[in-house]
This record gives C-alpha cells, sequence and structure tokens, in this order.
C-alpha cells in the first residue's frame, strides 16, 4: 500500500511538471511577444487547459497530507516562503490571465506584466526548493532546524534559473506545435538558445555537486544504472536538435517532455528510499495502514484515475494548432 502511493505521488508530480511546466513556459515567453495578436495566441494555446494542470499540484499535495503527513509537515516548516511566494505567483497569473481582455487598452499591460511576473515566480521557487532539497536541509533527530531561510543557498537559487529555463524551453515547444505564422517561427528560434542555456546550467549543476561533495553524487557512484537517464535524455536531446532542423512541428515538444522525464526519474531513484533526501524515509513517513487504505477507496480508486481521464478527454478535443482569430482554439 505505501509504495503504492509512492507511485501515485511520483505520477502526480510527473504530469504537474510537464504540463504547469509548458503553462508557466508559455507565460514566461509571453514578455517576447511581438505584438498584441501574437500574445492573444499564446494565450489561446493554453487557455483550455491551463486550469486542470495546477490542479495536479492539489492532487500531490493531498497525497502528501494524506498518505505522507510527516513529510507535508516538514516541507511546509522547511518551505512555507518558497511556497506562500509560489502560491502568489500562481494566483496573480490566473488573475491575469483572466483580467487582461476585459481591461481597458491602455491598463492591460499592467497584466500582461503580472502574467509575466507570477510565471516567473512560480516557476522560480519551485525550482529553488528542488534545489534545497537535493544539497539537504538541516535535521536533528528528525526534525527540520535549518530556520526560516534554511533554504536560501547559491546552489537553490542556481536551481530556481535553471528551472525557469527548462520551462520556457518547454513552453517554446509548446508553442512550435500548436501555433502557426509569426508566434512558431519566434518559438521555434528560440529553442536553440534554451537549448544551450539549459545544457550550460547542467554543467555548473554537476561541476559545483563535485566540487561540493553533494550527497547525492555518491548515491550515482553506487547505484550505476542511473545513468540510463543522461543517456535518455541526450538521445531526446539529439531528436529535439534534428526537428528543430527539419523543421517538425510535433517532436521538440516529445523529446522535452522525455529530457524532463529523464531529470525526474533520475532525481526520484537517487533520493529512494528517502522521502526528504537523507532524512526521513519512506516508511518513516507513511501514514498507518488504516489511513492508506481508507484513502485507497476514495482517490486512490476513483478520483485519481477520473483526473487521469478528464485530462486525457481534454486534451483530445484541443489537439491540434489553434485558429488565427483570437478566442478560438
Amino acid at each position: 500500500m505505501v509504495l503504492f502511493w509512492v507511485a501515485l505521488l511520483a505520477i502526480s508530480m510527473l504530469i504537474y511538471l510537464l504540463l504547469d511546466g509548458f503553462d508557466l513556459g508559455v507565460g514566461m515567453l509571453f514578455g517576447l511577444a511581438g505584438n498584441e495578436a501574437d500574445r492573444d495566441t499564446m494565450l489561446d494555446t493554453v487557455a483550455p487547459v491551463w486550469d486542470g494542470n495546477e490542479t495536479w499540484l492539489v492532487v500531490a499535495g493531498v497525497i502528501l497530507w494524506g498518505a505522507f503527513p510527516v513529510v507535508y509537515a516538514t516541507l511546509l516548516s522547511a518551505f512555507y516562503l518558497p511556497v506562500i511566494i509560489m502560491l502568489l505567483g500562481l494566483i496573480l497569473r490566473g488573475v491575469a490571465f483572466e483580467f487582461r481582455h476585459r481591461a481597458a487598452q491602455q491598463l492591460r499591460w499592467i497584466w500582461d506584466v503580472s502574467f509575466v511576473g507570477g510565471s516567473f515566480a512560480a516557476s522560480f521557487m519551485q525550482g529553488v526548493t528542488v534545489g534545497a532539497l537535493a544539497q539537504g536541509l538541516k535535521f536533528t533527530d528528525g526534525v527540520y532546524v535549518g530556520g526560516v531561510f534554511g533554504w536560501l543557498t547559491p546552489f537553490s537559487l542556481l536551481c530556481g534559473i535553471g528551472l525557469c529555463l527548462g520551462y520556457a524551453l518547454l513552453g517554446a515547444t509548446w508553442l512550435v506545435q500548436k501555433c502557426q505564422s509569426d508566434v512558431r517561427d519566434r518559438a521555434r528560434r528560440q529553442i536553440p538558445a534554451l537549448a544551450l542555456a539549459v545544457l550550460a546550467f547542467l554543467i555548473v549543476v554537476f561541476a559545483h555537486a563535485l566540487i561540493t561533495n553533494l550527497p547525492i553524487m555518491h548515491r550515482w557512484l553506487d547505484r550505476p544504472y542511473l545513468f540510463v537517464f543522461p543517456a535518455v535524455g541526450a538521445a531526446a536531446t539529439v531528436v529535439l536538435a534534428s526537428s528543430i532542423l527539419h523543421h517538425n512541428d510535433r517532436w521538440p515538444f516529445a523529446a522535452v517532455a522525455v529530457i524532463f522525464v529523464a531529470a525526474f526519474g533520475t532525481l526520484a531513484l537517487s533520493f529512494w528510499p528517502y522521502m526528504i533526501p537523507f532524512a526521513i524515509t519512506i516508511d518513516e513517513a507513511a501514514a498507518p495502514h488504516a489511513s492508506l487504505a481508507f484513502m485507497f477507496w476514495g482517490e486512490g480508486l476513483f478520483v485519481f484515475p477520473l483526473m487521469v481521464l478528464y485530462v486525457a478527454i481534454g486534451y483530445r478535443v484541443f489537439r491540434g494548432k489553434v485558429g488565427t482569430t483570437p478566442g478560438h482554439y
């Protein structure tokens, strides 16, 4: 039963990473749009799905709260400032998304800036959180003792920048897949620069981990099978480069999605069997069996499969490229 909820949590986080990742990426690239018509087109690519994408963050939070309450409480203690800023960013971009169409033309820039700023804030704080977890938090007898700013390190800030670049790359490939003419061509031109920036980020992070001897590096040496994931990511990078050179509209997004899956798998298996790296294991974090079994009959057996079905139908209905008329999906 514990492994069932670990798997469900991992799937929920991965779905969120991919779906809200391109959504936030489009939000960050929104500020580089050439004109008002292009901005409307970019919003049309995410309008039918953006709120559903963010729902997966709630799903992951509910699973943590119900199945792994120790981790839920510990993470909130350690990251309540990044979590608050992230949620404010998500709220701000959501409000801007809905309000900008009804704003007076001369005031619309306020909501445009809010949409871009909210996307950056949410993405950056998610990267900072992952970076702080990978670097390791301060614990004494299983209790977090790192203080209010224990997550704030050069490495975590670097990871915040890296995730912004990764999401922007995912967003650019989404625009190539969903748009036509100028928006698609601009996004295609942005992909090489973003891909090189992400590669530079990975090199810097790897060098930093080696120099500072991060605990996660020992996991790589103990578990050589983890190198399969970077190999998969490298193969996907080749597919990405080839699809850009051949002006293929469908493969760039799939290739970057595979890169994200490879990175997620690397991190998840590097941390195994810890829920909070090198401090709290899965067994220590799990709720009593009765609680896990109770949740299984509700969320596990009905809610989660229904949500997957809802998302699949939504993306099926709104597949293909968006129209050129604003508001036409």
